[in-house]
């Protein structure tokens, strides 16, 4: 019996030790290098520095740098023409990196919605697509004159 509790607690103790995947020294050489250990494996080598490793086409430049992780992609932001179905601008519409929206020049609310951006001015609802992917699903509608159009980026 106390042979058996013995390599319980053995295997126990076993289990709780925290093993570390990399040494400190090897940490270091990838930072320095730019390598990551998937690319190590690829052929990124770890003497040799970062720009050597650029040059080599193993190292992203513009993230061997950074310290945070890249933003997404902003798929709202810039300047938009709501346009009638004969082609006249019915509104302009700019969006800033952190969704704020004015609509000929004066600021409103928007909220993401179905995969888009959405607001409001009076009976006119503007919808503009987040999947850029897609074409021709930006558009305009008034509840009111029954009327709605094409959103297009400028």
């Amino acid at each position: 019996m106390t042979l058996k509790c013995a390599m319980a607690v053995g295997i126990c103790l076993l289990c709780a030790t925290s093993a570390q995947a990399i040494s400190a020294k090897y940490a270091k050489q990838l930072e320095r290098s730019g390598c990551t250990q998937v690319s190590e494996s690829q052929g990124c080598d770890i003497t040799k520095s970062k720009a050597e490793n650029a040059k080599a086409g193993f190292v992203n430049e513009a993230l061997a740098g950074a310290t945070e992780p890249a933003p997404p992609p902003m798929p709202y932001a810039g300047n938009w023409v709501a346009k009638n179905t004969d082609g006249r601008q019915v509104a302009t519409i700019r969006i800033d990196h952190k969704e704020r929206v004015w609509v000929n020049g004066k600021p409103v609310k928007a909220k993401r919605s179905d995969g888009g951006l959405m607001f409001k001015v009076g009976p006119i609802l503007y919808f503009i697509q987040g999947d850029r992917r897609l074409i021709g699903e930006d558009y305009w509608s008034d509840f009111d004159a029954k009327t709605k159009g094409p959103i297009v980026a400028k």
